[in-house]
C-alpha cells in the first residue's frame, strides 16, 4: 500500500532551513542536558537489588506502590524466577536518604503492607556508585564505536562524505532523543531514567536511523548511473522522492506500534518505547532532510563545487517549459 504516488517534493530546496532548525534544537537540547541533567537508573548510579518471595503472589502494582510509599519513588520491580518471587532494586541517592538499611525497610514495608502474606527475603546486593559510573562510561564508549562503525561502513559502501552526512544525522537523533527524555522527566510528563532499556532504545534508534539513510543512498548511487550527467541536487531529490513512500510506510507501522507500548505497556516500558519513538521520528527526519542536505553542504562549501547555480538553472528551465506547454 502506497500513501504517496509519484511526488515531486523539492527537499533540498530548503535545506538551509532545515540545518538552522536542527542546528538550533540540538544546541537547546544539550543546554537542557546540561542545566537539568539526566535522572540515571540503578544501572548507572548504583544501588540495592532486594530479592523477596511473598506467599500468596501478590499484584505487582500493588508491590511498586507499597515501596514508593516508603518513599523509593522510581524502584524496578519485576518477577523473579517463580510468580510469587519479586526482584526490588532501589537507587543509591534513594537508598542513602534513607538513613537505614534498605533491605530492612523494604522488607518491613513489605510486611506492614501485606500483613497477610509470608514475606521472605531470599538475597540483598548492592551496586556501589563506582560500578554505576563504570557502566555510563560504557554506555557512551558504545554509542560511539556503534556510530564510527556505521562511518566505517557506509564510507566503504559509498563515499567517505556520505559515511560523515549518515554520521551527523545519527548523532543529531541522538542528541534529540536525550533531550526529549530530560525535558518530560523533568517537566513530570513521563517518569523515565536513563537505565539499559534505554540505551538499547538508542542504539536502536541508531541501528534504525542509518538503514533509512543507507536506502537513500543506494537509489541516489542508483539514480547516478540511471541518469548520468544529471545535477547532484536533482538527483538527490528525485532519490528522496522515489523512497518516500517506503520510509513512511516503515516509519508510520514502527510508532503505532510504539505508542501501544508506551500506552499500555506499563511503567517499565516507558524509557524504551518513548526513547524509541522520539528517535525513530527524528531518525526519520534527519535520513530526508540532514544526511543528503549535509553532502550537498559538504561538496558547495568545502571542495567548492557550484551545485546551486545548476539547479537553479534546470529549475528555471523546467518552469518554462511547463508554462509552454
Amino acid at each position: 500500500m502506497e500513501f504517496f504516488g509519484k511526488t515531486n517534493i523539492d527537499f533540498l530546496g530548503k535545506r538551509r532551513l532545515f540545518f538552522l532548525l536542527s542546528l538550533t534544537t540540538s544546541i537547546v537540547g544539550l543546554l537542557v542536558i546540561a542545566i537539568w541533567g539526566l535522572d540515571y537508573g540503578i544501572d548507572f548510579e548504583g544501588g540495592t537489588e532486594v530479592a523477596v518471595e511473598l506467599r500468596p503472589a501478590p499484584d505487582v502494582g500493588d508491590i511498586r506502590s507499597a515501596i514508593g510509599t516508603a518513599g523509593f519513588r522510581g524502584a524496578e520491580i519485576k518477577s523473579y524466577g517463580r510468580p510469587n518471587q519479586f526482584l526490588i532494586r532501589v537507587k543509591e541517592s534513594l537508598a542513602t536518604a534513607h538513613g537505614e538499611d534498605p533491605t530492612t525497610t523494604i522488607l518491613s514495608v513489605l510486611r506492614e503492607h501485606f500483613s497477610g502474606h509470608t514475606v521472605t527475603l531470599l538475597k540483598s546486593d548492592k551496586v556501589g556508585p563506582k560500578i554505576g559510573a563504570e557502566m555510563r562510561f560504557n554506555a557512551l564508549i558504545a554509542i560511539i564505536f556503534a556510530t564510527l562503525a556505521i562511518l566505517t561502513y557506509i564510507a566503504f559502501r559509498f563515499e567517505f562524505i556520505y559515511g560523515l552526512g549518515a554520521t551527523i544525522a545519527l548523532v543529531h537523533d541522538v542528541v534529540i532523543a536525550i533531550s526529549a527524555i530530560a525535558i518530560v522527566h523533568h517537566l513530570g510528563i513521563l517518569r523515565i531514567e536513563v537505565n539499559q532499556s534505554v540505551l538499547a532504545a538508542l542504539l536502536t534508534v541508531v541501528g534504525f536511523s542509518v538503514n533509512d539513510t543507507v536506502i537513500i543512498f543506494d537509489r541516489i548511487r542508483e539514480n547516478r548511473e540511471r541518469h548520468k550527467g544529471m545535477n547532484l541536487i536533482k538527483l538527490m531529490n528525485l532519490s528522496i522522492n522515489e523512497t518516500l513512500s517506503r520510509t513512511i510506510n516503515t516509519v508510520l507501522t514502527t510508532v503505532l506500534v510504539l505508542l501501544a507500548i508506551l500506552f499500555l505497556g506499563g511503567e517499565v516500558l516507558q524509557g524504551f518505547a518513548f526513547t524509541m519513538l522520539v528517535g525513530i521520528l527524528t531518525g526519520t527526519y534527519s535520513s530526508i532532510f540532514i544526511a543528503s542536505a549535509f553532502v550537498v553542504w559538504f561538496l558547495q562549501t568545502v571542495r567548492k563545487i557550484d551545485l546551486e547555480s545548476e539547479y537553479r538553472r534546470l529549475q528555471e528551465a523546467e518552469r518554462k517549459a511547463t508554462a509552454q506547454a
